[in-house]
């Protein structure tokens, strides 16, 4: 037998060893093999898959409200082993939730069963709590952030977080931004696709952004508190409607606010496929020509000029529409994401991506895992996640709102740490 064809027929039988013995909770380890279709002497990492869109948090934590003095947060209530529900302070439910909401271990069986190598995980929108008094929502995102790079810490071959801030405050976001990576590790922060009544083109952001791209942070920019949703209450419209218009919101005021002008080496990736934007650019881009006076006001490049400046995931639910955002944006440029453990995502785990016969084996592996490790900034070809360690001494003393709290670091270990520990 050649030795080419004998070289291969030895990596496809240790590939099948390897795949027999994968232990439990245990990503198998970068298997390598010559990509002779496309003639290069590169290698490639075979079947990885990155999620880049994925919720989880705390267990549980002490009433906000109680904490704060004033209402509006939401609380979880555990009524059944495995299940809970996410509360208003008034009673109200907003969400009905499963351990895989909060619970690792949950979240690496579905993993497993559906092949999932890593996934990123974020805070759940709600929880921004950008509306709050920004000392209070400070605290809380210490909290969430520490409970995150826990769970970063506790599997840092399967997960890899990303932190929330204080986005009303741009001081103690950018605080908290800097605390995020350099203490605790994590790659990138999640934001909400507006702060109250200021869309992301604001100039009291500039600092951020800069900030950001200093340190080298992406941002995942999600959609929250959809406009309209007053007026659109039936037929789950907010989610259907509301999300998809938020996050084409969010693209076009960094877009024609000069974000990606001024800000050329942020790393930016909007979430659900980047909602309404993809196939509403054509709309987008005759407003800028028709209509300067009104779109142009910054002057800046025409709209398609700015395909391929930012990232967004894989989330379409149809193959001739993600068939259709990698012919506009790149495949380079999409990230699988599921948005798991929701039911608006995608809970098969990107098998519509495996089974698309449209797409080359080449765009799938950028979907799959190299998109997503170009946004987070880290190389998993390499075998090593360019991942910083968690800094599990970092001082927390401004998380409290009496300033005289313990660490928040406090019982984190467990990954159920009631709120109160840090107030």
């Amino acid at each position: 037998m050649p030795r080419k064809r004998w070289h291969c027929a030895v990596l496809k039988n240790r590939l099948k060893n390897r795949l027999k013995k994968r232990c439990y909770h245990k990503r198998p380890k970068n298997l390598i093999v010559e990509d002779s279709h496309q003639k290069r002497s590169s290698l490639k990492l075979i079947a990885m898959k990155l999620d880049i869109h994925a919720h989880i948090m705390p267990e549980t934590w002490h009433r906000l409200d109680q904490q704060f003095g004033y209402d509006g947060f939401i609380y979880i209530d555990h009524y059944e082993e495995g299940k809970a529900r996410m509360m208003w302070d008034d009673g109200r439910v907003f969400r009905e939730v499963q351990e895989n909401a909060w619970s690792p271990e949950a979240i690496l069986r579905d993993m497993d069963a559906h092949g999932v190598d890593m996934m990123t995980l974020c805070t759940i929108p709600v929880l921004f709590n950008y509306w709050a008094e920004a000392e209070d929502t400070l605290a809380w995102t210490q909290f969430l952030n520490d409970h995150l790079a826990s769970v970063q810490r506790a599997y840092p071959d399967r997960f890899v977080a990303l932190g929330t801030v204080p986005m009303q405050s741009i001081p103690l976001a950018i605080q908290e931004m800097t605390r995020c990576v350099q203490d605790l590790g994590l790659p990138g922060l999640e934001i909400g696709s507006h702060v109250g009544d200021k869309n992301l083109d604001d100039p009291s952001f500039y600092p951020f952004y800069e900030a950001a791209q200093e340190l080298g942070c992406c941002l995942l920019v999600h959609p929250w508190e959809m406009m309209g949703q007053n007026e659109m209450r039936k037929y789950w419209l907010p989610w259907l409607v509301g999300m998809p218009a938020e996050t084409c919101r969010a693209i076009c005021s960094m877009m024609f606010g000069g974000i990606f002008d001024k800000f050329p080496d942020l790393r930016v990736l909007f979430v659900h496929a980047g909602g309404s934007f993809p196939f509403t650019i054509g709309r987008i881009a005759h407003g800028y020509e028709c209509r300067p006076d009104l779109v142009n006001v910054n002057h800046v490049a025409h709209p398609r000029s700015y395909l391929g400046k930012f990232w967004i995931d894989s989330i379409t639910h149809d193959p001739v529409a993600l068939r259709y955002t990698a012919d506009l944006l790149g495949a380079e440029k999409i990230c699988y994401g599921t948005d798991y453990p929701f039911p608006l995502g995608d809970l098969e785990h990107g098998k519509m991506i495996d089974t698309m016969t449209s797409l080359s084996e080449e765009e799938k592996s950028w979907i799959r895992h190299r998109a997503a490790e170009e946004f987070l900034g880290i190389n998993l070809r390499s075998g090593k996640q360019a991942l910083r360690p968690y800094v599990h001494d970092a001082v927390f003393s401004s998380a409290s709102t009496d300033r005289n709290s313990p660490s928040l670091t406090e019982g984190l270990e467990n990954n159920a740490v009631a709120f109160s520990t840090m107030l």
